[in-house]
């Protein structure tokens, strides 16, 4: 497969770039302009033998202009679309600006609109795809939680996108399905490390990239064409979007 992540330069996506291509994928990635460079990913894809591509790409400029920019990383064929892109605004909306407004509704959902109308051309040409797309913890029932009207909106419009998707494109064998993170605050630890370490979830230790990865693999896999639609949390069971007692101010 060729896998497109968008915002793999740092962070969860980059160590989902890194585990797809440990797994034999070719990985094309997007980075933020003037954000970290994608130098640090493209030699940890690389150095596990697979062939990598870095493309600008900013999500929270003029819609043409992001357009313009994911056509060129979808020149070649891409398989499967993971929209990791998402800003997060944590504030209490008394507080919030018109900038944060547009910042989360164009950073998460109007991101997501534009990434798939990107792909899905050449998907249903080709006759299969992959679409995975990020919400937040309670994003799909709409669950409240202080600090994140804004991100919780944009989230649950990327649910509810995503899952329509998936009604749309099933009769091109292509599947849409949505991750819901749990608190994943220390992004570069691996599950190993994790195992002895304590956290503020019903499991007991920090969720990490690689949790968040194995779901990923497991939507991707083309046998499990059957699951559509579908929203998985990977959150250790936590219930609430954050590990944390005291609301945001």
């Amino acid at each position: 497969m060729r896998i497109l992540i968008t915002g793999a330069a740092a962070g969860l996506a980059q160590r989902i770039a890194l585990a797809l291509a440990q797994d034999g994928h070719d990985v094309a990635f997007t980075f933020r302009p003037g954000g970290t460079p994608p130098d640090a990913t493209l030699e940890l894809i690389r150095g596990a033998g697979r062939e990598g591509a870095a493309f600008p790409v900013e999500f929270l400029g003029d819609e043409a202009v992001v357009s313009a920019a994911l056509s060129e990383a979808v020149r070649a064929p891409v398989d499967a679309l993971v929209h990791a892109v998402g800003p997060m605004v944590v504030k209490r909306f008394e507080r919030s600006s018109e900038t944060d407004y547009r910042d989360m509704i164009d950073g998460n959902l109007r991101s997501a609109v534009i990434a798939a109308r990107a792909v899905l051309p050449g998907m249903r040409e080709r006759g299969f795809g992959r679409l995975v797309f990020f919400g937040m913890n309670g994003s799909s029932v709409t669950r409240p939680a202080r600090g994140l009207s804004l991100h919780l909106a944009a989230k649950a419009g990327v649910v509810a996108f995503a899952r329509t998707l998936s009604l749309e494109e099933a009769k091109h064998a292509i599947t849409v399905n949505v991750i819901e993170p749990g608190d994943i605050r220390q992004k570069s630890i691996t599950r190993e490390e994790a195992l002895g370490m304590q956290a503020q979830n019903p499991r007991g230790r920090p969720g990490t990239a690689d949790d968040v990865a194995g779901a990923v693999r497991f939507f991707l896999e083309p046998k499990n064409d059957f699951i559509n639609g579908a929203v998985l949390a990977v959150s250790g069971g936590l219930i609430e979007p954050y590990e944390r007692t005291a609301p945001p101010s």
